[in-house]
């Protein structure tokens, strides 16, 4: 017999090696022994009051074995003399582009402009210690894409898009531990994810794919209204009867390209802000009702999501990192974008998260009108440029205390930091747009009202969060390719169709699909 219920114990009955058996034997009124196994199917923690409850949602057998397999099977096969499918892009939407197309019996071409995960390291050290910006290899393009170096959470409301529970098993598949099947507010960690990415690579390959590194596509050959050819910028040419545009948010070449080949594109609304950074047991002491005291071993670094509505303004949290760092997210020298990550183990000293106010594409860029499709982007351009001058004209970013920036004056000194290019003290609250900025500092009180002691001295503001999501759309029909050009197929982030690794993953597989037949 299977039971499948819920089940919440206490930090006590957690620490227990047997304590969940017992609750579960408990609750069912059977004895512990009849108890073959229990399938933890979600995890979560409830610490809205001071006892800290651990909810689990769990398959129990009774008198049967426990299985030991997935139910998942992906079926790879030798795909050397398939059909072609050019994939431009390896970030997860171009991976999961890849891995469906070989499942399909099609073969991936991947075409990547930044470099392999172990190569990259050398260009995000130099991002850091030298301030240099590769423009091919940084935090944002490499193999992996943006989510290889920047934490790898797997969270997502993006339930209806297609399986997510298969996502998380290719994952596993793949080298990723089981735990990210279990817990509510999945995780693999920015030291973990590099091998898994390289292992989805070695996968590709090995069932006759081709992953190509430093390979940027720098043209395209259009004829009656489908692309022929892609350009290289090496000034190779490659002959193509499908591809899968999943080039990220960041790419911006890419969307001028295409503004230039007069190929449709939309403006789209985002959102920007900055990066807030606190002491992480400030934090669990708010979270975990624990202040003055560590937190309990049992506990993870604590998190938090935050949302308010300023003058019909949304300012909310985005990508909070605990027990995490803040990384240069530049793609290109003379800019400075700050992003978070987070180890797996989350056991850094800081906790960091964005804090960004939503943009109006239609309605709060009407003095960049004359760019077009492209003004949203042209307006997150700008205020990177303030940044890198403010910042000192550098990797080193431009922060304030963030009761400093709320009250409007400039720091004299600024707290310690995990960001290693270093901080620059500037007065954010008057640099920022005031469609930004007025709606970042009402937040933030309003924020410290929700979370007593959020709103503190001890917290820097870091500038800028501005890549959010693509301040682009490249629209497509019902058949995943674009409306004007058929064989090309929008895909991820950078069509605008995806907002992290899970949501990106699902496109690209759905892309795939849509290519194959």
């Amino acid at each position: 017999m299977i039971k499948s219920f819920q089940i919440r114990i206490n930090l006590q009955q957690e620490r227990q090696p047997d304590g969940l058996l017992k609750k579960a034997a408990q609750d069912l009124g059977v004895k512990t022994s009849e108890i073959s196994g229990i399938k933890v199917l979600r995890k979560s923690i409830d610490a809205r009051k001071r006892t800290i409850m651990f909810n689990y949602k769990v398959e129990v057998y009774i008198n049967e074995p426990i299985p030991e397999t997935s139910e998942y099977h992906f079926d790879y096969k030798d795909v050397s003399n398939g059909k072609p499918i050019h994939i431009i892009g390896f970030g997860p939407a171009g991976m999961y582009a890849a891995l469906r197309c070989i499942e399909l019996g099609f073969k991936p071409i991947v075409l990547e402009r930044g470099k392999n995960v172990k190569d990259r390291r050398r260009d995000l050290k130099a991002i850091n210690q030298d301030h240099i910006v590769n423009e091919d290899s940084n935090y944002c393009f490499g193999e992996g894409g943006a989510g290889t170096y920047s934490d790898g959470k797997l969270y997502t409301r993006s339930l209806k898009r297609g399986d997510v529970r298969r996502i998380f098993e290719n994952l596993v598949y793949h080298g990723a531990t089981d735990q990210i099947l279990v817990d509510a507010h999945p995780h693999i960690g920015t030291n973990k994810l590099p091998k898994v990415v390289q292992n989805i690579r070695e996968t590709i390959l090995k069932y006759g794919g081709e992953v190509h590194f430093e390979t940027r596509v720098t043209d395209f050959t259009i004829k009656n209204d489908k692309i022929v050819a892609i350009q290289l910028q090496d000034e190779n040419e490659l002959d193509v009867e499908k591809v899968i545009l999943a080039t990220g948010h960041s790419a911006r070449d890419v969307f001028y390209l295409l503004n230039a080949k007069k190929i449709k594109l939309e403006a789209k609304s985002f959102a920007m802000g900055v990066r807030v950074e606190h002491p992480q047991d400030i934090i669990d002491g708010i979270q975990y009702h624990c202040e003055g005291e560590p937190r309990d071993e049992l506990l993870p670094a604590a998190s938090y999501s935050l949302v308010e509505q300023i003058n019909n303004r949304g300012v909310y949290s985005f990508c909070m990192c605990p027990g995490g760092f803040i990384v240069p997210a530049a793609t290109a020298n003379g800019e400075v974008v700050v992003n978070g990550m987070s180890p797996s183990k989350r056991n850094n000293k800081f906790a960091n998260s964005g804090i960004v106010t939503e943009i109006n594409a239609e309605k709060d860029l009407y003095k960049y009108e004359h760019f077009g499709a492209l003004k949203a982007l042209e307006y997150q351009k700008d205020l990177e440029r303030l940044a890198f001058t403010s910042g000192g004209r550098r990797q080193s970013a431009p922060a304030q205390r963030l009761t400093d920036f709320v009250e409007g004056k400039l720091s004299s000194s600024l707290n310690d930091t995990s960001y290693q290019p270093g901080l620059n003290s500037a007065p954010l609250h008057s640099l920022l747009p005031k469609i930004i900025g007025a709606p970042l500092r009402k937040g933030f009180k309003a924020f410290g009202e929700k979370m007593k002691g959020y709103y503190t001295e001890e917290a820097n503001i870091i500038g800028v969060e501005s890549r959010t999501s693509s301040p682009v759309n490249i629209p497509r029909t019902e058949t995943l390719e674009h409306p004007e050009i058929s064989n090309l197929f929008p895909c991820g982030e950078g069509g605008g169709y995806a907002g992290g690794i899970v949501s990106a993953a699902m496109d690209g597989e759905r892309c795939a699909e849509a290519a194959c037949y």
